[in-house]
């Protein structure tokens, strides 16, 4: 089937989070004709859903001994090792600014007695650096003031279109976007640039914290444009999701690391700390740290318990106030965080992998560009510090605007597209691969399993046109589970996010590992192109 419609624009941004909204904004303001791209509603991704904060170090506004170096240092050893330091540095750096902007929009962070903004403590962090909203609230409000921002008429959003393909020309570079419109009917958004600020994959797994939106389909949509993706492999696993029942699925409520930054601690079924003699952190070591810990311990089901532990918030005053999202989650499922510590385990949360990209959101595919949790910039490596992705979003997503601005002033992308036809791509059952990939490629891995994955993907895969948004995700989970277990299959080491059970130790040096696509469309480990000075 063929596009029936077409629309043009300098600039489309896919996503409507805080990268790509970010990002619409400033390419504005630099005069470029901007259309947004969401196949929901535009406040239904995840940033609404980020709980923490925003991790930055603003003048006047830390820690006595804080600094910005103390944060750059902080995300290199949550990283793993794998971090690129020259990015971190860019993205930590500028991360004032970028706060000061949004709070310029009008977003509103929370005030302590003294004046200043208030500030918690999450894992990995070595000083009080997280701002928030609302106590627990982040995500919505800075989602909130980027969508008003949005709504005064300066920036068109095309709700209920989802992204299919990117359409390149004859030498591959990117010249528009395939999308299919709320009636399924196939069209041409034509522009010169593409960003993909599409967020995450947390539906890979049965249990996230994502929203139901966070298929992938961005990694998907780059590796079929013929744009690497970097470190796949590394999923965290948030380790204080709300437990609400064995066999739970799709999104749980997030218990924000910020509760245990309070004061709450990890306890099991007979009262013992989960954390103890873990690592010098305890409960506020890095989220690797802490979600494999909780996996071991269940293992042996202390107390008859063996797929949950508890978070014990007893000791914090006024907990509805300062964790109303999590109290109401909380009082949903009939628990009072005053007087019972809360059910909680591991589950998928954030990609530190993606598309390869520059901290100024270029690909090495000319016209495609990155930002946000699609994307991999170097920031997060195999573990993300908590709180740095509404600070990456922010930051590289405005990084990206001006790049695609200063690109087209140089006469360096293509034509916008006129027309494109519907892919047709592997597309397996999605309950399946969710149940496959939880069961064999989650928090443990081992080559069996892994392999495993693989067979039951090349059984349950039927080629479909990509007729409906439906198809769209599902190929797009079963291109990313591909490339996850094929990056998790050659990396044979434990590190970050990735653990396997087969290969326990670290290995003595730190590698990137890249994956790109065959001409058949299969993900296969490659090194990727130079990333040059223009898309």
């Amino acid at each position: 089937m063929t596009a029936r419609w077409a629309a043009r624009a300098d600039l489309v941004v896919v996503g409507t989070g805080v990268a790509g909204l970010t990002a619409a904004l400033r390419a504005r303001e630099l005069g470029l004709r901007v259309l947004v791209v969401t196949k929901a509603e535009a406040e239904d991704g995840n940033t609404r859903y980020a709980q923490g904060g925003v991790a930055v170090v603003l003048p006047g506004e830390h820690d006595p001994g804080d600094s910005v170096e103390r944060h750059i240092a902080d995300t290199l050893t949550a990283g793993a090792g794998l971090c690129d330091e020259d990015a971190v540095r860019a993205i930590v750096a500028d991360g004032p600014d970028a706060v000061s902007r949004l709070m310029d929009l009008g977003a509103v962070f929370d005030s302590g007695p003294d004046g200043r903004l208030a500030r918690t403590r999450e894992g990995g962090h070595s000083a009080f650096r997280v701002v928030h909203a609302g106590g627990d609230a982040t995500g919505a409000e800075v989602e909130r003031a980027l969508l008003a921002a949005t709504r005064d008429g300066r920036v068109p959003v095309l709700e209920g279109h989802v992204a299919v393909d990117a359409v390149r020309t004859a030498s591959g570079a990117v010249a528009g976007l395939l999308v299919l419109d709320g009636s399924g009917v196939p069209g041409v958004l034509g522009a010169q640039a593409v960003l993909l600020a599409s967020g995450g994959l947390g539906q890979l797994y049965q249990a996230t914290s994502n929203p139901e939106v966070a298929t992938g389909d961005g990694v998907a949509l780059a590796l079929r444009a013929g744009a690497p993706v970097a470190d796949i492999e590394f999923v965290q696993f948030h380790p204080t999701v709300l437990y609400t029942g064995a066999g739970a699925r799709g999104r749980c409520p997030l218990v924000t690391e910020a509760v245990r930054g309070e004061g709450a601690v990890l306890v099991d079924a007979l009262g013992n700390r989960v954390m103890a003699g873990v690592h010098p952190l305890a409960d506020l070591a890095p989220r690797d740290v802490v979600a494999a810990a909780i996996t071991r311990h269940t293992a042996s089901a202390p107390g008859g318990v063996d797929d949950h532990v508890f978070l014990d918030a007893t000791g914090i005053d006024s907990f509805p106030a300062r964790f109303p999202t999590v109290h109401a989650a909380c009082v949903a499922e009939g628990i009072d965080p005053a007087v019972s510590p809360i059910p909680v385990a591991p589950a998928a949360h954030f990609a530190c992998g993606g598309v390869v990209a520059t901290v100024d959101g270029r690909t090495p595919v000319v016209g495609l560009y990155a930002a946000g949790e699609v994307a991999s910039t170097g920031l997060h490596g195999a573990n993300r510090l908590a709180s740095n992705s509404l600070l990456e979003g922010l930051v590289v997503g405005r990084r990206a605007a001006e790049a695609v601005a200063a690109d087209l002033a140089a006469g360096l992308l293509a034509r916008p597209a006129t027309d494109a036809a519907l892919p047709v791509a592997p597309v397996a059952t999605r309950d399946s691969l969710q149940r496959v990939m939880s069961r064999y490629a989650g928090i443990g891995r081992d080559a069996e399993g892994l392999a495993v994955v693989g067979s039951v993907l090349d059984v349950s895969s039927v080629d479909r046109e990509l007729t409906t948004r439906e198809l769209v995700e599902d190929a797009a989970l079963t291109l990313v589970a591909r490339a996850l277990i094929a990056s998790a299959s050659a990396r044979t080491e434990s590190r970050g996010c990735h653990v396997r059970t087969d290969f326990p130790a670290r290995d003595e040096f730190a590698r990137r590992l890249f994956i790109r696509t065959t001409p058949s469309g299969q993900p296969v480990l490659a090194w990727p192109l130079s990333l040059r000075g223009a898309a």
